[in-house]
């Protein structure tokens, strides 16, 4: 069986997005950057600059497959970087949290703040960082995290935004995906 996929381009690197179908009827292009080195160096030399103009102290980035992006562009930006956990271990102190709802995997999921990086929030200008921002509620859930921890939220930044482009105005972003749905499932 061939597998559909939807073209993705960062600067001059292309990548074909494997199609998955998320609910009957509709499916989304997976954009999965843990291992892919060039793809994250090529998205941080777009996004690093851009983010720059925001002047941010900090990156929070949500647990995992963001980690990466936010790791390279802390290191070309020269800034801190935090991960808000998708499990709370007891190591993490009085962690903050916050529930969010999952397009990928179609449950609540809850997002946690070490007590060690709430001092890295607190009072700063903090640029949030992910792959994809699909639905917004992840990015809720880390803009409430942020708040409680007494953080400003100056920026917004993924590598793509999926769905509804006019929800991601003030976001960031280097490319758009769109949501296929049976009358586009193959690609177009």
């Amino acid at each position: 069986m061939t597998t559909k996929t939807h073209p993705l381009t960062i600067g001059s690197l292309r990548r074909d997005l494997p199609l998955f179908e998320v609910k009957p009827g509709l499916r989304i292009a997976v954009l999965n950057i843990l291992g892919d080195v060039e793809l994250v160096e090529a998205a941080c030399v777009e996004l690093a600059p851009r983010l720059a103009e925001k002047s941010p102290h900090v990156l929070v980035t949500p647990e995992a497959k963001s980690i990466p992006l936010a790791c390279m562009l802390a290191a070309r930006m020269r800034l801190p970087y935090v991960v808000l956990r998708k499990s709370c271990k007891s190591y993490m102190g009085e962690a903050l949290s916050a529930t969010t709802h999952s397009i990928t995997t179609g449950a609540n999921q809850t997002l946690y703040l070490d007590e060690k990086d709430r001092g890295l929030i607190q009072g700063a200008r903090i640029a949030i960082v992910d792959d994809v921002v699909s639905t917004g509620s992840t990015l809720k859930g880390v803009r409430d995290l942020i708040a409680l921890a007494g953080g400003e939220v100056v920026a917004e930044a993924a590598i793509c935004t999926e769905g509804d482009q006019a929800n991601w105005k003030e976001v960031i972003s280097l490319a758009h995906l769109p949501l296929f749905t049976d009358t586009h499932a193959d690609g177009t």
